[in-house]
């Protein structure tokens, strides 16, 4: 089968690329991330795909970068879960047209590696772009190769983020660990 996989990072593109080969299918990424804020960190984790790509043998596509796209999206929905399901929605709906547009099989995502996003929610996001555009949504749970990627990622020296993107999500954040300092201090006084 044919496959478009959305890309969100380096380190999550390792295990479901290697799943979905072992299993027989063909697969190019579609790093769409208009979430991704500021442009530097963007920049930087598109340079992690870039690096693995070519080692990897596996084509990638890398449509322009439009943050107001994802600002639009959330809109008036900034406070997770809410915005989450929103970014993912415009995430895959893009990666569905895409997929269409080219002539794949099916499409899917490697938010799915990710144990820190909602399963049921990203695989009814998937569904729902499915059904809007008429190509199939692959779902798998690719989350126990989490931590085998992560750790391969590091060992060749893959960026690896510290939060999902969004401006909201880094500020959130800043603010844990904020708070966590405060803590800190007031407990060493």
């Amino acid at each position: 089968m044919k496959i478009a996989l959305h890309t969100c990072c380096g380190p999550c593109l390792l295990y479901p690329l290697e799943a979905l080969r072992t299993k027989g299918h063909e697969v190019t990424g579609f790093f769409y991330n208009p979430n991704i804020h500021p442009y530097a960190e963007y920049a930087q984790r598109k340079y992690a795909v870039e690096g693995l790509t070519g080692p990897l043998s596996c084509e990638c596509v890398y449509p322009d970068y439009d943050p107001q796209e994802f600002f639009r999206a959330v809109s008036m929905q900034e406070a997770a879960p809410a915005r989450c399901a929103r970014c993912w929605s415009l995430r895959l709906q893009k990666t569905a047209q895409y997929a269409k547009a080219g002539g794949y099989d099916a499409f899917t995502t490697t938010l799915l590696v990710s144990p820190y996003q909602d399963q049921a929610v990203l695989k009814e996001t998937g569904e729902r772009a499915a059904r809007d555009t008429g190509i199939p949504f692959y779902y798998e749970d690719f989350r126990p190769g989490f931590r085998k990627a992560h750790d391969e990622a590091k060992a060749r020296g893959v960026y690896c983020q510290k939060y999902c993107g969004c401006l909201y999500s880094e500020t959130e954040r800043l603010e844990v660990k904020e708070k966590g300092k405060r803590q800190k201090e007031k407990g060493e006084r």
